[in-house]
């Protein structure tokens, strides 16, 4: 009797260990054949800006890369927590990504309450861009200089209009800085995205824009924006002609716009590891850098590693500046 048990425990065992085997080599199976279907980038943005230039972009090349579809879907609103949230909760199996921003890292502290938690609803991807924010005025604006703004601030606070695409942006986040170190006080206006925000500019219902290289870019070429800064440490290899905001008569002034993807948290490592092979690649190509430099913005990469520690020091970052209120929620 009992050897009749230890080859009844035996049997079960080798049938437990047979079922995991198979298990495991379905799940690696699974994870070598991604992707085999069609792949999807969130863009909490309107389409028509920097943003949506940008996921447009890499998606041309992440298809080839992939051998598979790539689209782009605007989900623009809420400074980006909208189209954040319907990733977050999207499957965690690398068919939908979303396009992740400067916003991801100051929403955290900029919000009341997220549907989401920026640390534990995503895993990093890679890093893309980092993309310069341009002052930008009307070509028949009465501000020539970025001095020209300061002293028109402070002579009326409050009145001065500047627009941005949503709340936690790169825009709102440039914006917010120039009236601290400038010591001034505007109106921030804020829109569902790049387009929109650009459109009322040119309307003449707000004054200034601190806009992506890749937004404001067509409109400063074809003169119906005029450049004042750029706010980079550098001049801009697109605008060489135009000077940093420290250079314009605001010291200490740096801040720059960035761009990567992120998955939702549970996505497998070995998938995350291929989409990041798949976009460090893509990412070097001369087709996605030329769409920069003619932008200008500069590609950067990395590990899903490089890209979580260069997100949490942006969290960081931006909450001390929410926290003294620097950033107004």
């Amino acid at each position: 009797m009992f050897i009749s048990k230890a080859r009844g425990f035996s049997a079960l065992a080798s049938a437990v260990a047979g079922l995991a085997a198979t298990l495991l080599i379905g799940v690696s199976t699974a994870h070598a054949a991604f992707p085999d279907k069609l792949i999807k980038i969130i863009v909490p943005f309107s389409p028509g800006g920097g943003a949506d230039l940008i996921a447009r972009t890499v998606a041309v090349e992440l298809a080839k890369e992939l051998g598979q579809q790539v689209i782009v879907d605007n989900k623009p609103g809420g400074g980006t927590v909208i189209g954040s949230d319907l990733a977050a909760k999207s499957p965690p199996d690398g068919y939908t990504l979303l396009l992740s921003s400067i916003a991801h890292s100051v929403n955290p502290a900029l919000a009341e309450k997220l549907p989401y938690s920026t640390e534990k609803d995503f895993v990093p991807v890679a890093m893309l861009v980092r993309s310069p924010n341009v002052l930008v005025v009307r070509a028949d604006s009465p501000y020539k200089s970025v001095k020209d703004i300061i002293e028109a601030a402070k002579a009326k606070q409050g009145v001065l209009t500047y627009a941005s695409p949503g709340n936690g942006t790169s825009s709102h986040l440039a914006g917010a800085l120039f009236e601290d170190l400038g010591k001034l006080r505007l109106q921030h206006i804020t829109y569902k995205g790049s387009a929109p925000a650009l459109t009322d500019l040119l309307g003449g219902q707000t004054d200034i824009l601190f806009g992506t290289s890749g937004s404001v870019g067509p409109f400063i070429d074809s003169g119906k924006l005029r450049a004042l800064a750029v706010t980079s440490a550098a001049r801009s290899s697109a605008y060489p002609n135009v000077p940093t905001m420290v250079e314009a008569g605001v010291p200490g002034y740096v801040t720059e716009g960035w761009y990567g993807l992120h998955a939702p948290a549970g996505t497998p490592a070995a998938v995350i590891e291929k989409l990041n092979a798949a976009v460090r690649k893509a990412a070097n190509t001369d087709f996605f850098k030329s769409k920069l430099v003619h932008e200008g913005m500069v590609a950067q990469t990395g590990t899903p590693a490089d890209y979580e520690m260069y997100v949490r020091a942006e969290i960081a970052r931006w909450s001390k500046l929410v926290k003294t209120n620097v950033i107004t929620k």
